[in-house]
């Protein structure tokens, strides 16, 4: 079955962009997953296709209508897809999600632009919010891009090698191990010898605790969880870092 992904943004001219290249293209052109898009103005009201409106409350800005939203919405036949906004006060997506998500039939991808959309359609179209980082963006599609491409390269068939999916960042739970290839020595910097002994299981030693020393250092949160999932010892410090599984 064709994973299928539906888009629905003010900006449709924004897709396939970096999804039409590379893997992520071929396997579009291949069939592996399919692209519909959705402009949103096609939902808009009245003449000028009006898709938003001042907030009540007041406030800077436009919200995008929940009328016009969840026409969109219930438009798409999901199937069985998840309907997903990315937006700041989502949950942290991380790559179980995309697993998840690969795992299924496909994804409904909601863009929003101003200053987000009414909160009543998501609650009622049961939209699944997720964050992508601690940052904001001027509208969702370049979040849903970012979504998408974490997407596509799990799907079976798009990735050359079954191992690319899995010796990776988040894979485990840890960052992914320092990569190294030809020339040996570099502009005085040699490879480490350890890769160069063609020993695989001191190799794989290696590579383990190089993963385990990158998620401490740089990742805390992630540290603290990969101990709490492995039975190990949680009363240093780093264990107390903030939950990734927060919502910011």
């Amino acid at each position: 079955m064709t994973w299928q992904a539906t888009i629905l943004t003010l900006f449709p001219g924004m897709f396939p962009g970096p999804l039409g290249q590379s893997l992520a293209g071929r396997a579009l052109e291949d069939g592996l997953w399919s692209l519909d898009l959705r402009d949103l103005r096609d939902y808009g009201l009245g003449r000028h296709r009006t898709v938003d409106d001042t907030p009540f409350g007041g406030g800077a800005g436009m919200v995008m209508r929940p009328d016009v939203v969840s026409a969109a919405i219930r438009d798409v036949a999901a199937a069985g897809r998840p309907v997903i906004y990315p937006t700041p006060r989502g949950r942290l997506l991380r790559q179980d999600d995309v697993r998840r998500l690969t795992g299924g039939p496909g994804v409904v991808v909601l863009c929003g632009r101003y200053e987000g959309v009414d909160e009543r359609v998501l609650e009622a179209c049961a939209v699944e919010q997720v964050s992508i980082g601690d940052y904001v963006l001027s509208g969702g599609e370049m979040a849903a891009l970012v979504l998408l491409d974490s997407c596509v390269r799990l799907i079976p068939g798009v990735m050359g090698s079954d191992a690319s999916g899995t010796e990776e960042s988040f894979s485990d739970g840890l960052l992914e191990y320092p990569h190294y290839t030809k020339p040996a020595s570099w502009e005085g910097r040699d490879v480490p010898d350890i890769l160069l002994s063609g020993h695989h299981a001191a190799i794989a030693s290696w590579r383990q605790t190089e993963s385990e020393t990158a998620t401490r250092v740089r990742r805390p949160d992630l540290w603290a969880a990969y101990r709490r999932r492995t039975g190990q010892d949680t009363s240093d410090p780093v264990s107390h870092a903030a939950d990734p599984d927060r919502l910011h």
